[in-house]
């Protein structure tokens, strides 16, 4: 099983620093919680660790190989892969040939019918509609599809980019239940969520996040238990 770790990355937009300091390590199958409010920087780490931005310090290591400046494509070969933010599917082109496209890595083509097949009974409802054209899907129906582009990129780390941003609560659920059954699988996660209860409820390990540094780090279960978390996050 795959890992994870970033060391002391610091990242930013041009001169503007966002990051300072921030180390994380996942652990092989299992799933990992990036909390914190927006603003924080939990996307400017995920996409310094995908190589969008480069790292103006620090490292990033995937199997124990250094790979803080290699491509986000060389990243994708290698089995990292990023469901993005706002799902940056194409949105002209169906279902299907969504999928396709998610099956760029050499690892992934020659395996390509049978990962569709799973990716279609883990979410019949793309099934269903693989011959519509993705920008005629609802907001959830176009959340799955970029779960499963990812998946069909044979990855060996998946991270994710605020799942239930714009969703409904049913939705939502849906959604997280799809995350249970994937570490059920024992994929390795990173989980970059807003909705800090959710999170922590399927986590197993979680970080919080406060103006681009780690505030603190524990067991999910310990964590939605600090006082500090419950105020700030949970409004409890």
């Amino acid at each position: 099983m795959a890992t994870l770790e970033i060391k002391n990355v610091e990242s930013g937009y041009g001169q503007v620093q966002i990051l300072w300091g921030v180390s994380l390590k996942l652990q092989p199958g299992k799933l990992t919680s990036l909390v914190g409010s927006n603003g924080a920087g939990k996307t400017t780490l995920l996409r310094t660790v995908m190589g969008l931005l480069p790292a103006m310090q620090g490292s990033v290591h995937f199997d124990s190989r250094d790979v803080t400046k290699l491509s986000p494509h060389d990243k994708a070969q290698m089995g990292l892969v990023l469901v993005p933010e706002g799902r940056q599917l194409f949105t002209d082109m169906t279902v299907q040939e969504n999928l396709e496209m998610g099956a760029t890595p050499g690892s992934a083509r020659g395996e390509y019918k049978k990962n569709l097949e799973w990716v279609f009974e883990l979410l019949p409802r793309l099934k269903e509609r693989r011959a519509q054209v993705s920008g005629t899907l609802s907001g959830g129906e176009q959340q799955m599809l970029a779960i499963a582009r990812g998946l069909m990129g044979k990855p060996k780390i998946l991270m994710f980019d605020e799942l239930s941003l714009g969703l409904s609560p049913l939705l939502v659920l849906n959604l997280f239940e799809v995350i249970r059954k994937l570490k059920a699988e024992g994929y390795t996660m990173l989980l970059v969520e807003q909705n800090v209860q959710m999170a922590l409820a399927v986590s197993d390990y979680a970080y919080v996040m406060a103006n681009g540094r780690i505030e603190t780090e524990g067991e999910a279960k310990q964590v939605r238990e600090m006082e500090s978390v419950r105020k700030a996050y949970l409004g409890l």
